[in-house]
């Protein structure tokens, strides 16, 4: 298997058709397309930069609305009807993510979920929504706890629906029995907007609603304790009091422990190879360059996030400017326009 390492030596061997630098698209597609080799089915990479240590707009980096271009330009030339999806990110909106299953499950089949490190929080749900999950032993998924951000007059704050509520309910007890207590909680619960209790609990309810419907109607479609089996698992996942901490890590075993199906990684050593090194490529794009988002299929079709800029790039990738993930000539206008243009080559 190309290590980290092996993979930074083939990159700085390498030439951009430019001759500007390390070919990154270059190196990353072709491992994109080793794995649609491997298996003959279709694969879609979704990573991000999260784990960069440069500064990043969080909302660069997380599972937003404006992915469903991303996912519509890189399904419009894919023919197949079962799809591999390599997803590397630490969540983002769980309606943006609701927005994206319904998209792909409209569009495939059957969906493998392949998770070579980290998919988290909203990530986890787009996970869920898998017929079947791909994960390594180093590989992890998340709570998918609703998160709320309060304003406070330090700044604003993130804090978990269910943690908003038990500590409303601890400040409850507390004035209740004895107000001396109400100095100490007013400064809190006047950061408490209206409706924001009920919006905590509406939330978490909608999380578990969601997993829990793609569960028992893709992953245990034809699973007589189907709809048993989902609830169980949603339920876990959204459980704040037995996650305590949004950012817990659910390995394989875990996952595979709740009733998940999960395959290990490990089972399949072409696969692996396969998988970590578009990984590994991935991540020294973002190293690299400015992209701080990459969807793209195996046949080169990309939708890549720059800081500040959204970039559609073809394939195979035409000549661009230097230090530019952007191609140098613009892309017709419409759809209709480059399927034309397709046809004709």
């Amino acid at each position: 298997m190309p290590t980290w390492g092996e993979i930074l030596r083939e990159l700085n061997q390498s030439r951009s058709p430019q001759g500007t630098g390390p070919d990154f698209d270059g190196i990353r597609r072709r491992y994109l397309g080793s794995l649609h080799e491997l298996t003959g089915r279709a694969v879609v990479l979704y990573t991000t930069a999260f784990l960069e240590s440069r500064p990043i707009p969080p909302s660069d980096v997380q599972i937003g609305l404006r992915d469903i271009h991303g996912f519509m330009e890189t399904a419009s030339n894919i023919t197949e009807r079962s799809l591999d999806l390599v997803i590397h990110s630490p969540g983002g909106s769980a309606e943006a993510a609701e927005s994206v299953v319904d998209y792909l499950r409209q569009r495939f089949d059957h969906i493998r979920v392949i998770v070579p490190v980290a998919a988290m929080s909203a990530a986890t749900m787009v996970t869920l929504a898998g017929d079947e999950i791909i994960m390594g032993q180093h590989s992890q998924l998340g709570p998918i706890d609703p998160q709320f951000i309060i304003a406070t007059p330090e700044g604003p704050r993130s804090a978990p629906a269910k943690a908003i509520l038990n500590q409303f309910e601890m400040a409850k007890a507390q004035c209740s029995s004895n107000s001396a207590y109400l100095a100490a909680w007013m400064p809190i619960l006047r950061s408490y907007a209206p409706g924001l209790l009920t919006q905590c609990e509406n939330s978490r309810d909608l999380a578990v609603k969601m997993v829990s419907g793609w569960l028992q109607k893709y992953m245990f479609g034809n699973d007589n304790d189907g709809p048993s089996k989902s609830e169980t698992i949603a339920q876990w996942f959204a459980n704040y009091d037995e996650f305590q901490s949004h950012g817990r890590r659910v390995g394989l075993d875990a996952a595979t422990n709740i009733g998940l199906r999960v395959t290990p990684l490990e089972s399949d050593s072409r696969l692996q190879d396969a998988v970590l090194s578009i990984h590994h490529a991935a991540m020294h794009t973002f190293s690299g360059t400015p992209a701080v988002k990459i969807i793209e299929n195996h046949h080169g079709r990309a939708w890549v996030l720059q800081t500040g800029e959204v970039v559609i790039g073809p394939a195979p990738p035409p000549a661009r400017p230097p230090g530019s993930l952007s191609p140098a000539t613009p892309l017709p206008a419409n759809r209709a326009e480059r399927r034309r243009l397709e046809r004709g080559r």
